[in-house]
């Protein structure tokens, strides 16, 4: 929600069942009743309400999202901005602790306003707390012309845990040196780097465009970045179970003259398929 805040379903996996329902459907849920409070009461008070300690937001580059709101107060207005999003496609570690939300999102500059003033996506980074909330760890965006679809209200449908074993546990610091390879293989050329990486059903979102929902219309995007494209990730994180994970960090494309054309922060989510190799299945980049 990074561009959120300004500016067909598929469920990866999923297993703890509490009270009944799947650690994949309580996120979603979370994330709908997050959507909710940024509609009744404000966006600020929904962000500071949802976010965990540590949870990061991007402005433009990534910061303590709690630490920023507090020294960034809102100023004051006779507007009530509306700021309106809906998951519409999630996934969920086995583990039942990580998870990720994404959808369209709506803004505008007030309740009353009859169109929208901008429109784009939100990928959301979850995590189960400590006492058994969950609270949003990385959130970001972005913006298109155009809007995502409607504000329909999703509900995931019934999941089953998976009786094989569970795969070896990486750490957050061999999943940050997966990306570190990833982007070295992409300075030799990015088809063949994207190609190893992304994930079949990876999705890719870009600043601009709807999101590319495939390999082959994630890869003809990839492909189409006009100059060198580098990345050094930050930051990761990885579930218990060793199936779901994230990094993020900042990129920058240089022209032919090694001009830095474009700078920004971006989020790859990674899932462990079934040969045990880490596959991106989000990729979502916004620049500063």
């Amino acid at each position: 929600m990074g561009s959120r805040f300004v500016g067909a379903l598929l469920i990866l996996c999923a297993a703890v069942v509490v009270n009944g329902q799947s650690a994949l459907q309580e996120m979603v849920k979370t994330e709908q009743a997050f959507s909710k409070m940024a509609q009744e009461k404000t966006i600020r008070e929904a962000f500071m309400t949802f976010i965990a300690d540590d949870g990061l937001l991007f402005r433009p580059g990534a910061v303590n999202g709690k630490k920023w709101m507090l020294e960034h107060p809102v100023p004051p207005s006779d507007k009530k901005p509306l700021l309106a999003w809906q998951p519409a496609f999630a996934g969920m570690a086995r583990a039942g602790d990580l998870g990720f939300t994404t959808g369209p999102w709506e803004f505008k500059e007030d309740i009353n306003d009859k169109t929208p003033a901008g429109y784009g996506h939100f990928v959301t980074l979850w995590k189960k707390q400590a006492d058994g909330s969950w609270r949003f760890v990385v959130d970001l965006g972005i913006t298109h012309p155009q809007s995502g679809g409607p504000q329909k209200l999703w509900r995931p449908g019934d999941t089953k845990e998976k009786s094989d074993p569970l795969p070896v546990p990486t750490t957050a610091e061999e999943l940050m040196e997966r990306d570190r390879k990833y982007a070295d293989l992409a300075k030799q050329g990015l088809q063949q780097a994207f190609l190893s990486y992304a994930a079949p059903e990876i999705r890719l979102y870009r600043v601009g465009s709807l999101p590319f929902v495939g390999l082959e219309p994630a890869t003809n995007a990839f492909v189409s970045t006009k100059g060198q494209l580098t990345w050094q990730p930050a930051g990761a994180d990885v579930s218990r179970s060793g199936d779901l994970g994230y990094t993020h960090g900042t990129y920058e494309i240089a022209d032919n003259t090694n001009k830095v054309i474009e700078k920004g922060s971006y989020v790859h989510i990674w899932k462990k398929n079934t040969s045990g190799s880490w596959r991106v299945v989000l990729d979502v980049a916004n620049p500063h």
